[in-house]
């Protein structure tokens, strides 16, 4: 592998202290992730130090090691670890010439950075870089900056927030060409208190624009007009996408056979017919969110449509499992990584719009950081689980109960206590044919239902 980082540019970068001279070809802050070559981050923790860990990296085959605490094994001695992990994503930043594309929003940013990702990978193989997992806070995006090839050609990298200013911080540091905001959603309005309040902490992506900036804006917000002037104070350029008159809009959208969209879209130079493999009509706008974003960047869309018909879900974010069952086969459909009401509606729009299943079954637990619209929210999502015609509905905890008082009488349904529970109700009543959706708040844990019934799986796509 090329080299990432010598121990005298880590040392530069950070104002470090290098024990001995080592090279090295990755970087992270977490010990159970350590490959050969990389350099381990001991950062402060909350829970654990990583220093603690150091020893244990060594063994794993790191190189190097960044540490504020001198240790056995070649390191950087910094003062502050997580000061040092910052400098050095400003310093790959520096020394890079790739163009950066930083995607934040309420609903869908890990998808589009990752169908993104694909999506330039494909137009340019091995030559294009992405934050990795969820990393987009404080700590991930700088580790995602200091991971980046030096001799990258595009990089996608993801930014979330959780209060006001965040994104501008982070931002700063990854100084996109390009910032794309998927949509706006009430996720996080515990903390923010209003939508509008959550668009202009999106919205704080525009201040890190480097000169002759792009601003990616959804066009279907209620709040596009707000995200639009506050990309004026620091793009060159504004470009919308979405429906009715954004400048990439699909001009048809029909459903393709096997799932996902075929879809006719109005560009900003041309017109290009394509296909998705992503089921619902939230992926046609991530899909035209994806290829503005190309096409912006100087791209070749058509390549890089090729890459949205061949994308498999995404491990909570609806990768589907086909579980083997007596007397036949389940789709499992796993959500189970994050939820606000924008993404609960349109998953189970997607549910009610499978086709050749028996029954639809949804396992649905609770959305976290609504504070006092929590009840309001919650209780509104009952349209959106009758009309996608839902068969059984499970659902977990005290804060999914303004839901299920909304729906007694209208469907069959359990409120159950916990993940365990839920997980035992679904395995009573699954049946050949059944599509099971299982959604919630990542913290809710329903990944472990996912595991347990997933067991069996045949195959996953």
């Amino acid at each position: 592998m090329n080299v990432l980082w010598t121990s005298d540019e880590i040392a530069q970068a950070t104002g470090g202290i290098a024990s001995d001279a080592f090279e090295i070809t990755g970087v992270t802050f977490d010990s159970r992730e350590v490959q050969p070559g990389d350099l381990f981050v001991a950062m402060p923790g909350t829970v654990h130090n990583g220093h603690r860990f150091v020893e244990q990296a060594f063994a794993s085959g790191a190189a190097g090691a960044i540490v504020s605490q001198a240790v056995g094994g070649p390191h950087v001695l910094v003062a502050d670890t997580a000061a040092a992990l910052e400098a050095l994503g400003r310093a790959s930043r520096e020394r890079s010439r790739a163009t950066i594309i930083g995607v934040t929003g309420s609903v869908g940013k890990t998808s589009t950075k990752e169908a993104l990702y694909a999506a330039l990978d494909r137009c340019h193989p091995g030559e294009v870089h992405r934050s990795v997992k969820s990393y987009n806070n404080h700590t991930g995006v700088p580790l995602s900056l200091a991971r980046m090839p030096r001799d990258a050609t595009f990089a996608v990298l993801e930014m979330g927030m959780s209060n006001a200013g965040e994104i501008a911080a982070l931002t700063r540091q990854v100084r996109p060409h390009l910032a794309l905001i998927t949509a706006i959603a009430p996720a996080h309005i515990e903390s923010l208190g209003s939508e509008e309040a959550i668009a202009d902490a999106k919205a704080e992506i525009f201040e890190g624009l480097e000169p002759d900036g792009v601003a990616l804006i959804p066009n279907d917000s209620a709040h596009r007009d707000r995200l639009v002037k506050a990309a004026r104070r620091h793009a060159d350029r504004i470009v919308t996408f979405g429906s009715g008159d954004a400048d990439v809009h699909a001009v048809h959208a029909v459903s393709a056979a096997g799932g996902g969209s075929l879809i006719s879209a109005a560009l900003l130079e041309r017109e290009l017919t394509f296909t998705i493999s992503q089921r619902g009509e939230h992926w046609v706008s991530n899909a035209l969110a994806v290829l503005a974003a190309v096409e912006a960047a100087g791209s070749d869309v058509a390549v890089a449509s090729l890459a949205l018909a061949d994308m498999g879900g995404l491990k909570g974010r609806g990768e589907r499992h086909t579980v083997e069952i007596d007397g036949g086969e389940v789709l499992l459909i796993d959500e189970s990584y994050n939820a606000n009401p924008a993404s609960m509606a349109a998953t189970l729009k997607s549910l009610g719009e499978e086709r050749d299943v028996t029954r639809r079954i949804a396992v649905l637990g609770p959305m976290r950081e609504l504070g006092e619209y929590s009840d309001q929210l919650h209780a509104g999502l009952a349209p959106a689980v009758l009309d996608a015609g839902v068969d059984r509905l499970i659902l977990i905890g005290a804060e999914m109960r303004p839901l299920a008082e909304q729906l007694v009488g209208k469907l069959n349904l359990d409120l159950v206590d916990d993940v365990g529970r839920a997980t035992d109700a679904l395995l009573k009543l699954l049946r050949p044919g059944d599509a099971v959706l299982v959604k919630a708040s990542n913290a809710v844990g329903l990944a472990q239902l996912v595991e347990r019934v997933a067991g069996g799986q045949l195959c996953s796509t």
